[in-house]
């Protein structure tokens, strides 16, 4: 490039011009060309996990958010990045890796986090200003991770949940390649749930709409909740829900009570909240943010325990909404196989990682060898028993 750049780091989103970070966000294109913008790459969301508390370095999570910016302090470039001292709320797990490299003497941790803290959903994460070639920034952005990461002195640097074709640019630039996966509904344009169903196996159809009425059988009534409907009072009630799964599934929740307050006064049209109420009062919500051609599933909760409710609070409802508002699919968080029966796809997620260290690089490269084989064998098993028809012997797929 011919103008003269440099990287800067920033800890705190407080001291990023959001105009200019939404406008990277909202601009950078997958290398295809298609392009997307994810909910959670917006200032809103990052600056709101910062100042809520739940994204800071009293918990592990301290920024270090790279800015490729021109002399005259234009930012053109950016990467959000964390210097963590754990492997909490990933979703990418490298505990495993700690655990040798620290056996055998080393330092695993700190390192360097480039991912959305708490969030298992692909996105861009080498973020290029419009009218800049993607390519050649990107790269750019790739390189200076690496610096980052080398000057600092820490072992290693994970960016978690990039699109797949940002990873040609990791690989070409050092990082190692790491695949996982996850189910997604493709929603290729059914006009009605119903559509949906006619695609799927006669004893998977009859199976999901008994499902359904049983989740609701106990006069059980189904609200979406968006834009003004969040209030304060509706936000205390999904708050109990959250804190009651979090502390049986992780020990302590990620997420502050703040943070919903800041995300429904900064982004409430972006988020939808699926409550279920019964005699009056809620009893069990999820929440999900809506993206341009996606909606996106996080948490859920409940203070009464109803069979397969789970199911149709974060699943069942989430495919209505997509197909009702035209989404193309939904993305229903980590992991998973039971989401399969329910019409939701394995889709494999990608990962690069820079390993300063040769000696763990080398063994690390060799697990992810045969970790890529078994995630793509594994997928393939997976869509032989999917629950849509078959044609011709093989399973109709979505375009």
């Amino acid at each position: 490039m011919s103008e003269n750049l440099q990287i800067r780091i920033e800890n705190s989103f407080a001291n990023i011009d959001r105009a200019a970070w939404d406008s990277l966000a909202a601009t950078t294109p997958s290398l295809t060309g298609d392009g997307f913008c994810s909910p959670f790459l917006s200032h809103a969301f990052l600056s709101a996990l910062e100042e809520s508390g739940s994204a800071t370095a009293e918990t592990g999570w301290l920024g270090h958010h790279l800015l490729l910016e021109t002399e005259d302090g234009r930012l053109i470039g950016a990467v959000p990045c964390y210097l963590k001292n754990h492997s909490q709320g990933e979703y990418v797990f490298d505990h495993g890796w700690a655990d040798a490299f620290e056996r055998a003497g080393g330092r695993y941790y700190p390192k360097l986090q480039a991912s959305l803290p708490f969030t298992p959903a692909t996105a861009p994460h080498l973020l290029v200003r419009d009218g800049y070639d993607h390519a050649t920034v990107a790269k750019v952005l790739a390189e200076g991770l690496q610096a980052v990461n080398d000057r600092l002195g820490v072992s290693s640097t994970h960016v978690t949940f990039v699109p797949e074709d940002e990873i040609g640019i990791f690989e070409q630039t050092g990082y190692l390649h790491r695949t996982d996966q996850q189910f997604h509904f493709l929603n290729p344009g059914y006009d009605s749930y119903d559509a949906f169903l006619d695609t799927l196996a006669s004893r998977k159809r009859k199976a999901l709409k008994k499902e359904r009425r049983t989740a609701l059988e106990a006069g059980i009534e189904i609200d979406w909740l968006t834009g003004s409907d969040l209030t304060e009072e509706i936000w205390d009630q999904f708050y109990t829900f959250y804190m009651d799964t979090g502390s049986r599934k992780w020990g302590r929740p990620y997420l502050t009570r703040d943070f919903y307050s800041l995300i429904g006064e900064r982004m409430a049209k972006d988020i939808l909240l699926v409550m279920a109420k019964r005699d009056g009062r809620y009893i069990a919500g999820a929440i999900n943010f809506i993206g341009s051609d996606a909606l996106y599933g996080r948490h859920w909760g409940c203070i009464e325990d109803h069979r397969f409710l789970h199911f149709e609070v974060c699943y069942h409802q989430a495919i209505d909404y997509a197909i009702a508002h035209g989404l193309k699919r939904v993305e229903a968080g980590a992991q998973g196989e039971h989401k399969l029966a329910r019409g939701y796809l394995p889709v494999t997620t990608h990962s690069a990682h820079y390993i300063a260290h040769e000696g763990l690089r080398r063994a690390v490269a060799d697990f992810l060898k045969h970790e890529r084989e078994d995630v793509a064998r594994f997928n393939d098993i997976l869509v032989d028993h999917g629950p849509y028809k078959k044609a011709g012997g093989e399973r109709i797929e979505e375009d």
